[in-house]
């Protein structure tokens, strides 16, 4: 897939409908034909920590059902909780935050996660699991149809802002509007986008990321520096 990189300023890299500092956006180049889809929820997936998340089967994929909400490495290690905006923003190393540092938005849309913390050896996923890469992400969506639909058919049917355009939450993925942290350490979008962050990177400064949002029912991609806060699924291994 041909890289697509963008910058985050304060308030994050973003060109649809609001004010951004994006480099460039695009939009997954596989646009397939609609097929019927046939979710199956056939086991769960324990953390370190102890939290359990559903698996739905979507194609021949394995997917967490929910954002990851891990505070620990797989090896037990602490991952750090970075509330302090500066901080957040300055760091090179692996953290996590809630959604405006709110504890009670955890149990909802898991936590947020910079890419560091997904590129640590000592691993982010539960054992068996991995974080998803780019390519993968590039097959969900081609196996639900495309980017032009996809978006609706990954969207949760509720938490979503006004207007939730086309969500039908077909597969099963029960994608929820988590919003980000940018690398001001600044909130962004809860409600309207929910972004998930790539396994791979493009190079030392940017990675890949997806999102899709309550105005439209697309699937849209891009590349982002590593310091921003973002949602975290697994598939299996």
């Amino acid at each position: 897939m041909k890289k697509y990189y963008f910058t985050i300023t304060s308030l994050l890299v973003l060109v649809i409908c609001l004010a951004s500092c994006s480099k460039e956006e695009t939009k997954t180049q596989n646009n397939t034909a609609s097929r019927p889809i046939v979710p199956i929820l056939d086991r769960t997936v324990t953390d370190v920590d102890g939290n359990i998340y559903k698996i739905v089967t979507i194609g021949n994929k394995k997917w967490t059902k929910t954002n990851l909400n891990v505070s620990h490495y797989r090896n037990g290690d602490p991952i750090p909780q970075v509330t302090d905006p500066t901080q957040w923003g300055n760091l090179t190393t692996g953290a996590w935050c809630y959604y405006n540092n709110d504890s009670a938005n955890g149990p909802i849309y898991g936590k947020l996660y910079n890419w560091y913390a997904i590129n640590d050896p000592r691993g982010l996923a539960p054992i068996g699991y991995h974080v998803q890469s780019e390519e993968e992400w590039t097959s969900l969506i081609t196996f639900l149809g495309g980017i032009s639909i996809a978006g609706g058919k990954l969207k949760a049917m509720a938490l979503w802002n006004s207007p939730n355009t086309g969500a039908t939450n077909s597969s099963s993925f029960t994608g929820l509007p988590g919003g980000c942290r940018n690398t001001n350490g600044e909130f962004s979008y809860i409600g309207s986008y929910g972004f998930w962050w790539c396994s791979n990177e493009y190079d030392t400064t940017y990675a890949p990321y997806y999102f899709i949002s309550c105005i439209n029912i697309d699937v849209n991609g891009g590349g982002s520096v590593k310091s921003p806060g973002f949602s975290v699924r697994c598939i299996k291994d």
